[in-house]
């Protein structure tokens, strides 16, 4: 069993688009000060950013965190409180969006968000309800 070595957790509001991307940036610097290779870091802050808009333009407001582990894993959970993804299936496929008008008139809502995520993690899990989403991602060090 592996242990945490560095855990963080951060708050996210729902619409709070002045704000958004400032969790995804606290990630990529946490874990370039402690020397992680700039390939994994890249995959991660991809794969932060989109869950972290997500979260802000589709959710009800959320946590993340974000977990170091002493085998070399990397560990982002996304869980988040409603209204879930009515289908994954499509939400899943590129290109697909129901982000809002003033979403995509902020420059989000392409509908590469969960393509992209999952594309760039080599661990993606998704379960998803009416209660909330919760956004697993793995990465390997090494």
């Amino acid at each position: 069993m592996s242990n945490s070595i560095l855990h963080k957790e951060y708050t996210v509001i729902r619409f709070d688009y002045a704000r958004a991307g400032k969790v995804s940036s606290d990630i990529k610097k946490t874990l370039s000060t402690i020397g992680i290779p700039s390939a994994v870091l890249r995959n991660i802050s991809v794969a932060s950013y989109e869950s972290e808009i997500n979260m802000i333009i589709h959710a009800y407001g959320g946590t993340i965190t974000m977990d170091v582990f002493d085998d070399g894993r990397i560990q982002l959970i996304f869980k988040d409180d409603g209204p879930g993804i009515p289908d994954l299936e499509k939400a899943m496929t590129p290109g697909y969006s129901t982000a809002s008008e003033e979403a995509r008139n902020m420059g989000f809502g392409a509908g590469m968000g969960l393509p992209n995520i999952k594309r760039v993690s080599d661990e993606f899990d998704i379960k998803t309800s009416e209660e909330g989403t919760t956004l697993t991602l793995g990465f390997v060090v090494g």
